[in-house]
């Protein structure tokens, strides 16, 4: 998950938790962080656990948007395979189109309220973890 708000990280992980969902849950806390950790770069450099089979991505963050990480996931041979969800509470047009214009998999508003988030983490992950087969990353 790369997400700059630490009170979105927070609600997440406890939404996770909420599930009883056994998947591990790695924050990035911005785009820039998050490409670090998926090509293993900076202080990500010695990092040897598998990349991740979902990425829940929020659009506006600093250093790096969203939509700046997901061109560049979507552009790299090695990550352009991983299911990309963005978690945003934009609901402009303009960032849904050109979300999927970029290659996300998937455009998700935030929920207002946590119970809502607990359904919509659930229904995601037993979408893309249970339902879908993926090829292996």
């Amino acid at each position: 998950m790369a997400d700059d708000d630490p009170d979105d990280r927070l609600l997440l992980k406890e939404a996770f938790e909420e599930n009883r969902l056994g998947n591990i849950i790695d924050f990035a806390v911005d785009g820039q962080d998050l490409m670090d950790y998926l090509k293993r770069e900076g202080t990500y450099a010695n990092c040897h656990t598998p990349l991740p089979g979902l990425i829940l991505l929020d659009l506006n963050m600093p250093r790096k948007s969203g939509q700046e990480a997901l061109q560049e996931i979507k552009a790299d041979p090695d990550l352009r395979r991983i299911p990309v969800v963005i978690m945003t509470t934009s609901e402009a047009e303009e960032d849904i189109l050109r979300s999927y214009d970029l290659g996300v998999n998937s455009f998700v508003v935030k929920p207002i309220t946590f119970e809502r988030l607990v359904e919509i983490i659930k229904s995601v992950t037993d979408y893309w973890f249970q339902i879908v087969r993926l090829p292996r990353v």
